[in-house]
């Protein structure tokens, strides 16, 4: 797939650098964080939800052929490695080719992959994606070319590097006027309410990403994480607000997901304010500047830590719960990566309520499948197992990759079913509940997916469900 990350790592190199000199960066980015609990992402029951997945995007395919690339087979495959989660993205582009007209076509295709989804117990996230604002820049998707305004500055297409074309000054001079332009506003607003009043009843969804990896426009003399922390606070964040309040005019139930600049994905902590929204999930990127020029990961270099120290102080203060929204390097196969693997779950675990890694495909580098759809190396470990709805309140779960055992305990909430998925294995799992509540499978054969309903009886007293290989 063209498009590869390679682009960003220059960004993310420097803004690292900035990151660990600029005043302000917490001590505990470079000794280890401290998290306190965050708040979970439920479900309209009330249960705790863990969301484990992919993303699913065709950036390729338009018009007749847009989405194409998604097709059954994706969901099917998802969901037999044991993933019940998909964050997918649309184009707006694809969705308004003409101002004020809205391609009913576009809107089938995305109920289509909804109606897979759900067919194969998958959630869905949508996300208004873009790269380098959209098409009037190029090959890019995202904000349409009628949607641009560049105030007649320069652009040029950096081919082996397009992450820099945000910092063209006409791609620039594009997101500054979509946040303060008074139509333009309004036309994001009016697409946000089609697209969440189409969905909003579509048992597959379950929320909206309100816009990919936004950017915007530096000062002369400003620094990387200065400047992202200016357009987070002072553009990003009233954007949201005017999206959220968009939204709810159609759609009061869903979740919606906000995102800082991709100046998160090294350790700096964003600038975004309050939305003032009931349902708002954190969702920043988890990418590395060294892996995403396709080297190997470094345990020692700080990164995971720096990023893990900041990525909780937006949550920590509004309160909101956190999903990875991207995450994976461009080359899994390298030496360390299987370490890699291993410290990023463990770190995510103690954060978020979820994540989607990019991307579900079957080809090279990022895809999560090779052609002949086997996982591509170290791969396989982010099939792990994880308890996808708690019905009550979670003391402690865990996974230990060495002996396959997986192990939660929760106190039960009356009258609730909790779910646990187990992701295929070679000897199959056991599944044992001790305290009061009983499970519908104690058994998974080998090479299946299972899926563990645990409903707790009338007794008091906490739950704890095991499942290891057979003896």
């Amino acid at each position: 797939m063209p498009k590869r990350r390679l682009r960003k790592a220059a960004f993310l190199a420097v803004t690292a650098v900035l990151a660990l000199l600029a005043p302000g960066t917490p001590a505990a980015a470079r000794t280890g964080p401290d998290i306190p609990p965050l708040p979970p992402l439920t479900d309209e029951q009330g249960r705790t939800l863990t969301l484990r997945g992919w993303n699913l995007a065709d950036k390729e395919h338009r018009g007749d052929e847009a989405l194409a690339d998604i097709t059954e087979r994706s969901l099917r495959d998802m969901a037999a490695q044991g993933f019940d989660f998909a964050r997918l993205a649309v184009f707006w582009d694809d969705l308004e080719p003409r101002p004020g007209h809205y391609s009913e076509s576009y809107l089938r295709k995305i109920e289509r992959i909804l109606d897979r989804a759900h067919r194969h117990r998958i959630r869905v996230v949508i996300d208004a994606h873009q790269d380098v604002y959209g098409p009037a820049f190029g090959s890019h998707r995202g904000i349409p070319a009628w949607a641009t305004r560049t105030d007649g500055l320069p652009y040029r297409p950096h081919p082996d590097d397009w992450f820099a074309e945000y910092f063209e000054p006409a791609v620039q001079a594009a997101f500054q006027h979509l946040y303060e332009d008074d139509d333009l506003r309004r036309a994001q607003a009016r697409m946000w309410q089609v697209l969440a009043g189409r969905l909003a009843d579509h048992p597959a969804v379950l929320g909206y990403d309100l816009i990919n990896e936004p950017m915007g426009r530096m000062r002369e003399g400003e620094s990387i994480p200065d400047a992202a922390r200016r357009i987070e606070a002072t553009q990003i964040t009233p954007m949201y607000q005017r999206i959220a309040e968009a939204v709810r005019r159609v759609d009061r139930r869903h979740w919606l997901f906000v995102e800082p600049t991709p100046a998160a994905g090294e350790g700096v902590p964003t600038g975004l304010g309050r939305i003032r929204d009931p349902k708002v999930v954190y969702a920043p990127h988890f990418y590395n500047a060294a892996m995403e020029a396709g080297r190997d990961y470094d345990p020692a270099s700080g990164w995971l830590p720096a990023y893990e120290a900041a990525v909780v102080h937006y949550p920590r203060a509004m309160r909101v719960p956190v999903l990875i929204g991207e995450w994976g390097p461009l080359n899994s196969s390298l030496p360390n990566m299987a370490r890699f693997y291993e410290d990023a779950l463990t770190s995510m675990s103690r954060y978020a309520t979820g994540w989607a890694s990019w991307q579900w495909c079957y080809g090279g580098a990022y895809c999560a499948m090779d052609e002949r759809g086997r996982f591509q190396p170290n791969k396989s470990r982010t099939a792990e197992p994880y308890a996808a709805a708690v019905a009550g309140a979670v003391r402690a779960s865990s996974y230990d990759p060495r002996r396959t055992a997986y192990s939660l305990t929760y106190a039960p909430a009356r009258g609730g079913t909790t779910e646990l998925v187990l992701p295929p294995a070679p000897r199959g799992w056991h599944v044992t509940v001790t305290g009061p509540a009983r499970a519908d499978v104690t058994r998974v054969p080998a090479g299946e997916r299972g899926t563990v309903r645990v409903r707790a009886g009338a007794g008091a007293g906490e739950v704890r469900v095991t499942a290891l290989p057979p003896a």
